[in-house]
């Protein structure tokens, strides 16, 4: 779809912000540096976002000779946003101020049956309420909120388009959220919420290539090449977890058999252990979550059955990693989401030996596999950011037609 003026003056604010926010205070002489863009188009970027007050005017650079340089920096208590990571087994909201800093958290738990569009409504309004009273902040401030929800998306109509371990189809999630959310509300999945915090805040910074792998109940590959967010045609890239890793293998939600999902996934793990060690222990054959983490504890105390479901697991996760080391030739690879954070170095570093075993050599040799180092949820910041972009867009429809608040946004962010 092509681009307009106004899409790629609202993508240039978002990138001059998005600067300020990583490296404050900085100067209009090193954001046009950073950005490509003409110090003349950073001059007027830096005058709409002091006007809106999300930054500010902070004194200026000692120089060696020649006029001193005015600095800005990110006004941090210029607006709150909420980022919304809705899992297959939890609701997570965090509310940041707009340096990103995370004011309030509130955890919502999904039992398993409890995924009706209405149930997991439910779950977020009950905890962005939550945060909202928790950082006492005014409704006013609330520039938006990101909701990130898995599965295939449409971003521009809200719709939740297929959620296959929900069986979800067509569901207008972001209709049925304003009913009880009165913020402007964007929606992505998680797959591109969490390659854009690592691309804004973790590994993925200043590389130009990366590949972010999403490890949960479900499994995906967030892009980040060529220094931006990769979204395919219709938004559908990144679906990585449904290619085939074994042939005529197991079962997937999806309606194919053999997908990397089944194998890595946290029911598939579940699975691996059963496989080993029916009558183990480490089985809580109905929570997800106790199962990783009695894995985990499994490996610190080296329990054999625990580092072979962890070793078998990472042969399969190794050999999907050297498919998207082989296809995109990424400068990182970073294990992102709730299971690689709880199995963690241990499967780090099993990952680490079996892509060895996979992937060719000069991809690989160019190629850092890592976990998220992000200390928040990933995806609720990245879900925060998509917020932060949807509300610059709205800066010029403001200025041209007088100030309206809408109840939520059918119009995407441009990325």
């Amino acid at each position: 779809m092509k681009r307009t003026s106004r899409d790629i003056r609202t993508a240039n604010r978002y990138e001059v912000l998005r600067q300020i926010i990583a490296a404050s205070p900085t100067s209009r002489q090193e954001l046009a540096a950073a950005t490509g863009l003409s110090l003349a188009t950073v001059a007027t970027l830096v005058g709409e976002l002091l006007d809106l007050r999300m930054i500010t005017e902070v004194g200026f650079e000692d120089s060696a000779g020649g006029r001193p340089r005015g600095l800005v920096a990110v006004n941090a208590s210029g607006g709150a946003l909420i980022g919304v990571d809705i899992a297959e087994t939890y609701v997570r909201v965090e509310l940041f101020d707009l340096a990103l800093n995370v004011l309030a958290r509130a955890d919502e738990d999904m039992r398993p049956g409890e995924s009706r569009p209405e149930q997991v409504v439910g779950h977020v309004a009950a905890a962005v309420g939550s945060v909202v009273a928790q950082a006492g902040v005014e409704g006013a401030r609330v520039l938006g909120v990101g909701v990130s929800v898995p599965g295939q998306v449409d971003r521009d109509t809200g719709v939740a388009e297929y959620a296959p371990n929900w069986d979800w189809h067509d569901v207008p999630l972001l209709d049925l959220l304003a009913e009880h959310i009165a913020y402007p509300l964007y929606m992505d999945n998680p797959l591109r919420a969490s390659a854009v915090a690592e691309l804004w805040f973790g590994a993925a910074r200043g590389r130009g290539d990366a590949v972010v792998v999403n490890l949960g109940t479900g499994v995906g590959a967030g892009l980040l090449l060529g220094g931006g967010l990769h979204r395919g045609v219709s938004n559908s890239a990144g679906e990585w977890g449904h290619t085939t890793l074994v042939l005529d293998g197991r079962l997937c939600h999806c309606g194919n058999h053999g997908c990397v999902e089944t194998y890595v996934g946290a029911p598939g793990i579940m699975v691996n252990l059963r496989e080993l060690a029916a009558e183990s222990a480490l089985l809580h054959p109905e929570d997800q979550t106790a199962t990783i983490d009695a894995l985990a504890r499994g490996v610190a105390a080296q329990d054999p059955v625990a580092l072979k479901v962890v070793r078998d697991t990472a042969r399969y996760l190794g050999a999907g990693i050297a498919d998207l080391v082989n296809l995109f030739n990424p400068e990182v690879v970073v294990l992102s989401s709730w299971v690689a954070a709880a199995l963690g170095e241990p499967l780090l570093h099993e990952v680490r030996e079996a892509v060895a075993r996979h992937a060719l050599r000069r991809p690989l040799a160019a190629t850092e596999i890592v976990l998220s180092a992000i200390p928040t949820d990933p995806v609720c910041l990245g879900a925060a950011t998509f917020a932060l972009e949807g509300a610059l867009q709205t800066v010029g429809q403001r200025t041209a037609a007088k100030r309206t608040t809408p109840a939520r946004s059918r119009t995407a962010p441009p990325s």
